[in-house]
């Protein structure tokens, strides 16, 4: 693989959960304000970054598992480390929504 074909992976993982991880904010933000309409459509919006994320990711897993072996990079740990926080804030964020609505502001 090309470094440079993995750089523009890198930032596709990047760019796609950074804008989850944006939008899960902006859902929790909505919940906050008593907004449960906005705070479960944004949900639904942020989780089609991060899944669009996981696929490229997965995509990447799968060359190597086909024996084309993976260069790592800083920018690509830095993706990998982008997207599971992605995931472990999205989670959180299910739950504070889940916490605003049953108990008020």
């Amino acid at each position: 693989m090309v470094d440079e074909t993995l750089e523009m992976i890198a930032f596709q993982i990047i760019s796609n959960v950074g804008s989850a991880k944006s939008i899960a904010m902006e859902a929790l933000y909505a919940a906050k304000e008593g907004d449960f309409v906005l705070a479960e459509e944004k949900l639904v919006e942020s989780k089609k970054y991060l899944v669009e994320g996981h696929k490229i990711h997965t995509s990447l897993i799968q060359r190597e598992a086909a024996g084309n072996k993976v260069e790592f990079s800083m920018l690509f740990m830095h993706a990998e480390d982008q997207l599971m926080s992605t995931e472990t804030i999205s989670e959180l964020v299910k739950e504070m929504i889940e916490m605003y609505k049953r108990f008020g502001k």
